[in-house]
């Protein structure tokens, strides 16, 4: 029998009171529209030209359930040091590639993304909510597992993982046990990708744990030390800022905890969990050696790069990290003001002082040391950090 269409020996269980009491996070924000335009007018553009991302195995056998009443979970290795670029190209691409909508993976995200403005892209309120993402607290991932419109991606090192800079490139940190737990109690497959060359995102961003600890009591999960830190003070747009890297998402094993364990799940133990994820650890981490050395050996590919930049000319200059900012906002106030069927019209320099004139905060992106104060000011405005959600470990 074949590993996708075993059936399930026995019915999942039915939620429980405060996961029903729950389900409002289903659709509390997300906005099926907003994702739509956004791909179609600042995700694809810049994935066609500065990410150019590819994936790799997904096409060719998209996973399907293996219990239809459950999503699947799909589980990935975070770029460290980097703001979570990786994450929005990999749904952008897999958005525009899966055979049908319920294919299509919903993000469980770190809730310290949504706690204030600042860890939204150039600080867009509740950007990563109405996308689809899902604080990843353990009462959410446990209601998310009765969502059957779409199914569910993670990156299961968590915060650490973004925060592990490039002196642990490529290297795993401890996984979250809930993917297997939920995994077993559920019955459905963990389905691995590898995400390669997101390390380049930001090369050379070192980092110290006990520094990420002191930065996330004001909001920030990690602080990169590189000569970035002199940039963001001159410039505070590079506090998002992306190299181009060439980011390739690479499908691996389908995994089904379930067959590794006699026990019933009912008296399965903490440190049970713990050694099985310690077995999809070394899976995962198998798997993307393998991928980095086969795809990671170019993560820039500077021709590719220059070629796709001359092919989109007149596109020019907004696929460039100085105008993301611009982008992202006019694209923010033009979808709020006329909706779903907003389309952004970009042609060169003379749109940019259009749109600087159209977005004014926007200027705050590009003054040195001053420019700090605004961003900070709304950056925190109406913030929960340090709230603990419920279900939140």
């Amino acid at each position: 029998m074949s590993l996708a269409s075993a059936p399930a020996a026995t019915p999942p269980p039915p939620p429980s009171a405060a996961i029903r009491a729950n389900q409002h996070i289903y659709n509390d924000y997300f906005d099926e529209d907003f994702v739509r335009a956004l791909d179609e007018n600042v995700m694809q553009l810049l994935d066609r030209v500065w990410f150019r991302s590819r994936l790799v195995g997904f096409l060719e056998n998209y996973p399907e359930r293996n219990n239809p009443d459950r999503p699947l979970i799909f589980c990935s290795n975070h770029s460290g040091m980097a703001f979570p670029w990786d994450a929005m190209v990999a749904l952008s691409d897999l958005y525009r590639s899966v055979p049908r909508p319920e294919d299509m993976p919903r993000p469980l995200s770190a809730p310290l993304l949504s706690q204030s403005a600042l860890m939204n892209p150039f600080l867009l309120r509740d950007f990563w909510k109405r996308a689809g993402c899902v604080d990843a607290t353990t009462l959410n991932f446990e209601t998310m597992m009765y969502y059957n419109d779409h199914n569910l991606m993670l990156y299961p090192e968590g915060v650490p993982g973004i925060g592990k800079g490039f002196n642990r490139k490529y290297q795993l940190q401890r996984l979250a046990s809930s993917i297997v737990r939920l995994s077993i109690q559920h019955k459905t497959d963990l389905v691995l990708f590898s995400t390669v060359n997101g390390e380049y995102l930001n090369p050379g961003a070192y980092s110290w744990d006990w520094l990420n600890r002191l930065v996330k009591k004001i909001g920030i999960p990690f602080l990169p030390i590189t000569w970035l830190i002199i940039g963001i003070i001159l410039q505070p747009w590079v506090f998002y800022m992306a190299f181009p890297a060439k980011l390739t998402f690479v499908l691996g094993s389908r995994l089904r905890p379930a067959d590794w364990t006699d026990k019933p799940f009912e008296e399965m133990t903490r440190e049970d969990f713990v050694a099985l994820t310690e077995r999809v650890h070394q899976q995962m981490q198998q798997e993307l050696d393998a991928a980095v050395a086969q795809y990671g050996q170019q993560p820039y590919n500077v021709g590719e790069l220059w070629q796709r930049m001359k092919q989109n000319w007149r596109l020019f200059p907004f696929y460039l990290p100085p105008f993301w900012p611009l982008l992202f906002h006019e694209f923010e106030r033009g979808y709020r003001k006329y909706g779903p069927k907003y389309k952004l019209r970009l042609s060169g320099f003379g749109t940019t002082l259009r749109l600087l004139w159209r977005n004014p905060f926007v200027i705050s992106f590009f003054i040195p040391v001053l420019g700090l104060i605004p961003i900070a000011i709304r950056g925190y405005r109406r913030h929960s950090i340090g709230e603990k959600l419920p279900g939140q470990e």
